[in-house]
This record gives C-alpha cells, sequence and structure tokens, in this order.
C-alpha cells in the first residue's frame, strides 16, 4: 500500500468524493472527514446559509482553514469541496501532505447527480449544464495538476471506484 498517511479525493461537484471516501476509508482502516461536512458541523449552519450570508469569499476562507488543519493530521481520507483546488495554499497543502485523487466525471453525470443531492450554492436559480461546464473548464487543469491518479467515475458504482483506487494504492 502506497502510505503517505493521508488520502484526499479532489474533483467536481456531484463526482462521488463523499461516498467513494466513507467506502475508501472502510477499506483501508482511516478515518474519514468531508470538509463540507467539517465546515457546517463547526459553524451550525449548512453551507447555502455561509454563501447566503458571507458569500463565497467567506465560504472559501473558512474551507482554507479546514483544509489546512485536516490535510495537516495522519491517518486520514479527505474528501473536499469541488472549488478547493481554486487556491493555489490549499493545492499545495493536499499536494505535500498526502496522495490525491482526482475523481473524474463529465459535465453531463455531473448535471444528473447533482439534481438529486443536496443544495448546491453556485447551482442556485442558474443554468446547472452551463455553470459545471465553465467550472469544468477552468478546474479541470489545476486538478489534474496536484493529482497522483484520476479515476473516472461515470456510470459506476462506488464500491468499484473505492477498490479500483485501493488497489492503485497496493
Amino acid at each position: 500500500m502506497n502510505c503517505k498517511g493521508n488520502y484526499f479525493l479532489i474533483g467536481p461537484m456531484g463526482a462521488g468524493k463523499t461516498s467513494v471516501g466513507r467506502h475508501l476509508a472502510e477499506l483501508i482502516k482511516l478515518d474519514f472527514v468531508d470538509s463540507d461536512t467539517e465546515i457546517e458541523a463547526r459553524t451550525g449552519v449548512d453551507i447555502a446559509y455561509i454563501f447566503e450570508k458571507e458569500g463565497e469569499e467567506g465560504f472559501r476562507r473558512r474551507e482554507k482553514k479546514i483544509i489546512d488543519e485536516i490535510s495537516s493530521r495522519e491517518g486520514v481520507v479527505l474528501a473536499t469541496g469541488g472549488g478547493v483546488i481554486m487556491d493555489a495554499e490549499n493545492r499545495k497543502n493536499l499536494s505535500s501532505r498526502g496522495y490525491v485523487i482526482y475523481l473524474y466525471t463529465n459535465v453531463k453525470k455531473q448535471v444528473e447527480r447533482v439534481k438529486k443531492g443536496r443544495e448546491r450554492p453556485l447551482l442556485t436559480n442558474k443554468d446547472p449544464e452551463k455553470i459545471l461546464k465553465d467550472l469544468m473548464e477552468v478546474r479541470d487543469p489545476l486538478y489534474r495538476e496536484i493529482a497522483e491518479c484520476v479515476i473516472t467515475t461515470n456510470g459506476r458504482h462506488i464500491n468499484s471506484i473505492a477498490k479500483e483506487i485501493f488497489d492503485t494504492l497496493k
């Protein structure tokens, strides 16, 4: 097993970072943390409320602090928010403190998946497909810049994705 001690899942919203991360953490017997869930637990409000009251900039400040703290731990599988890689310090911390796994999914699959899940502040009252496409154009190169492996999640079950990652780490 490739043991840097930490495993960081990056990728766009709807790629399956949280679901895959939970399963992967079980397979490799490490703690699982979702950065968005951690922010919500510490603030007592959901991400949408933070965006509403503090804007994206306020949310990103909180996210940066959480990423710095959690990536400094040992033995963690961390599912990050889709925009985490927009900050250069986050990219540096993730790439230097653990094994970075990019969960890639195409925009069509993202649109399908985000319709079902929790509220996504960046998509509220807008054209989700166009926004996701625009975000992917900017973020994909940044994901790839720090990823040590890229796993495509389109049309796949979380168990098979986690197993592929597990096998890659051996």
